[in-house]
């Protein structure tokens, strides 16, 4: 069973979601996981394959479109199909994605905007009912 982490970040800024993506994203592809980062839609995966190249001004993460790539080390895709990815599942998405169960690791990044806080807990109410191993963590600067 995935363990799943929820990161709370202490602002409303919906930017800061992306920022915190690439953070985490950047530190697991360091640490060699195969990252998919799993978008809303194709406006906020092209804001995040931006950032991936800029977010450090001295680094970049290395990345793909899923369907570019499927098996490139960090993918950003849209659909219900991560390809042969299976280590760590970032979720941009409103929803759990139907594949989340097959990912080692689950990483939920959530704002203190209402919308996007009260879908994340959905979320966790749905991976508790599911018996994930729930973490919490709050943030308290970014």
């Amino acid at each position: 069973m995935s363990q799943v982490d929820f990161y709370v970040l202490p602002t409303d800024a919906l930017s800061a979601r992306l920022d915190f993506a690439c953070k985490l994203c950047e530190k697991a592809w360091r640490l060699g996981h195969r990252v998919y980062l799993h978008c809303q839609d194709a406006t906020q995966r092209g804001e995040l394959d931006q950032r991936l190249w800029q977010f450090k001004g001295e680094a970049f993460v290395p990345h793909d479109l899923a369907e570019a790539h499927a098996d490139a080390t960090v993918v950003l895709g849209l659909r219900n199909d991560p390809g042969t990815h299976d280590d760590l599942l970032i979720n941009l998405s409103a929803a759990v994605p139907e594949f989340v169960g097959r990912f080692q690791r689950v990483a939920e990044i959530v704002v203190e905007e209402a919308t996007i806080r009260e879908a994340a807990r959905e979320r966790f109410r749905f991976y508790r009912e599911q018996g994930y191993a729930l973490q919490n963590h709050r943030l308290q600067r970014l």
